[in-house]
């Protein structure tokens, strides 16, 4: 085996790897980059871009429906499967071509990657890679089907979800997150009859409770039934039919349907890495343990993306690639702050977005505050459109109106979030949100409206939430 020298060794050509990568590079470090492949990184390849690539047709779909309370009359919309997916396609081919042409700028060596020692890197039999630094960024993978009866029965998970070409006519969706809510009203909406079942009593279980139970009952209100506190207990096949049991409020339940998408989740990608080697303490379900500065329990190798079992979002991906390359060039201690990259949104409709902090973690941490929503059912522009479903939130300091954090439910939210989070950048408070000119009539003139009385509330000495759960 041959051996190779390199100031940054990457494993891992994601979106934090490459990330590092380039960063690295601009410092003047000599750089290598090594991936099993297919390169492109999950986002590109199996994530974020094929899955809204396709949400957009079907929400394309959904608009046809609806069109008739505008008074636009087209009839049932006509699905044609093969050229959305061709459409995907394309549209992921010129987003991988364009991203593996920035990968194979570095040196790039493609196989199964396994540390020696603390210092070196194995890639399959014949390189051995020597690095002063190592940057991991493996990803994660879909979490083993652990219901009883699941493997033999057979289903699909969310990479076979996004290659679909033939829909089945129904569907049992396991699981109520991110991925299996805007997976299953994908489907739900291209004209598959589906079922959710979930164990959390609404959808997205680690929000606030009005986000979740909103998005449950706007999925309920087109169709989709979603089976909450329920319990998986086995799957089996009846026939041509794969039948789920449950059981709920005491009682054993089940449904059949011709598929099942299992969405429970993934797991980091540290089988094979050969970590104890290389001296970095890790836990196979919960990922690489890093400290602030993205450094593992070795500190000449750090961990970026979901490896490390946090944030599982691209952009904190990039934010902790981009530390991770500085400190490991510049032999720094820079810090990750994510008390805003923790900033998410997910892609359902009416879509979700969370910025700074929730009302469970204002509320688990004892801080003082105040809290206003605004439904976009009594906004202006919401009602002129027909997008009316959902509500923005504000939660504020009852000393002084400075913005802790906010959530919208609602049209276009992955966008206007953005106003909130620049806010919570600069440490605005309602009283800077009541200021900034909004045009009218837009979606973005409803935040001003829980700015405003939240500003009123303070003003009246409201009552303010701060009990620790």
């Amino acid at each position: 085996m041959k051996t190779l020298k390199y100031d940054l060794v990457v494993v891992g050509a994601g979106s934090g790897g490459y990330a590092a990568a380039r960063t690295a590079r601009d410092l003047g470090a000599t750089v290598a980059m090594v991936d099993h492949g297919p390169l492109g990184g999950l986002c590109i390849l199996r994530g974020c871009m094929p899955s809204k690539t396709l949400i957009a047709s079907s929400n394309v779909a959904q608009d046809v429906r609806d069109g008739g309370e505008l008074g636009i009359h087209t009839g049932a919309p006509h699905i044609d499967l093969a050229q959305i997916q061709e459409r995907k396609r394309g549209i992921i081919k010129g987003f991988t071509d364009y991203r593996v042409g920035g990968i194979q700028s570095f040196p790039t060596f493609n196989g199964e990657a396994r540390f020696l020692s603390p210092t070196t890197l194995a890639v399959g039999d014949e390189v051995v890679l020597e690095g002063k630094n190592f940057v991991i960024g493996t990803g994660s993978s879909i979490a083993p089907a652990i219901v009883p009866g699941l493997e033999e029965t057979g289903f699909i998970d969310s990479d076979e979800a996004l290659e679909l070409a033939v829909f089945p006519k129904s569907m049992v969706v396991l699981g109520g997150g991110y991925v299996a809510a805007e997976l299953g009203q994908y489907f739900a909406r291209l004209g598959v009859d589906v079922t959710m079942i979930i164990r959390a009593r609404h959808l997205f279980s680690g929000e606030d409770k009005d986000v979740g139970d909103a998005i449950t009952l706007y999925f309920r209100s087109e169709g989709i039934k979603v089976e909450t506190s329920a319990q998986l207990s086995r799957v089996e096949r009846r026939g041509a039919k794969k039948v789920v049991y449950y059981s709920h409020e005491g009682q054993n339940k089940s449904v059949e349907a011709d598929e099942i998408f299992y969405a429970l989740g993934r797991l980091p990608n540290v089988a094979g890495l050969d970590l104890e080697k290389a001296e970095v303490t890790y836990h196979a379900v919960s990922g690489i343990e890093i400290g602030e500065d993205i450094r593992t329990s070795n500190p000449h190798i750090f961990a970026v993306g979901d490896v490390t079992g946090r944030f599982p979002l691209v952009h904190v991906a990039i934010y902790q690639g981009e530390i991770a390359a500085r400190n490991a060039v510049t032999g720094g201690s820079e810090k990750a702050d994510y008390s805003l990259q923790k900033t998410h949104t997910i892609f359902t409709e009416p879509q979700v977005a969370i910025a700074g902090e929730s009302e469970k973690e204002l509320t688990a941490a004892g801080i003082p505050y105040l809290v206003s929503s605004y439904l976009f059912s009594d906004h202006g522009k919401a009602i002129a459109i027909g997008k009316t479903k959902g509500f923005v939130k504000l939660m504020a300091s009852p000393v002084d109106g400075k913005l802790l954090g906010g959530a919208i439910v609602g049209p276009e939210a992955s966008d206007l979030i953005h106003e909130i989070l620049v806010a919570l950048f600069y440490g605005g408070t309602v009283y800077d949100l009541m200021k900034i000119p909004h045009l009218h009539p837009t979606l973005a003139e409803i935040i001003t409206y829980p700015a405003e009385d939240i500003a009123a509330q303070i003003a009246q000495g409201a009552p303010q939430i701060a009990a620790a759960v």
